[in-house]
């Protein structure tokens, strides 16, 4: 496993490079992380449980280490995030029967040809 904590670290670090050398980049990144905020119609926590859920599907261990953090600060429980996960779980799941289906759905066209 990760040292979580060193790794947010120097992750952040690396981030501020990126952003030195493409300032832009970094800025529109910053506007869409900040976008939710701005409506309120979801609070804080319940933000940062989406997150992690999506963290686990797009496999981003930064967004993890980071909302993990944000998560724990806005009063999320190991219990809460263990089912915001529980989600995470059972859309790959999901998923993956959708793209299974779409695969016996090109070896149908593919025989037919």
């Amino acid at each position: 496993m990760l040292d979580w904590l060193q790794y947010r670290k120097e992750l952040v670090g690396r981030i501020g490079e990126i952003g030195t050398l493409s300032p832009d980049t970094l800025a529109g990144y910053q506007t869409l992380s900040k976008a939710g905020q701005k409506t309120a119609k979801l609070d804080a926590k319940t933000r940062e449980l989406i997150a992690l859920a999506v963290a686990v599907t797009t496999h981003c261990d930064g967004c993890i280490t980071v909302h993990v953090a944000e998560a724990l600060k806005h009063g999320a429980t190991e219990e809460e995030i263990a089912e915001a996960l529980g989600v995470a779980v059972a859309l790959n799941a999901g998923a993956a029967m959708v793209y299974s289906a779409r695969v016996l759905d090109a070896v149908k066209a593919h025989s037919a040809k």
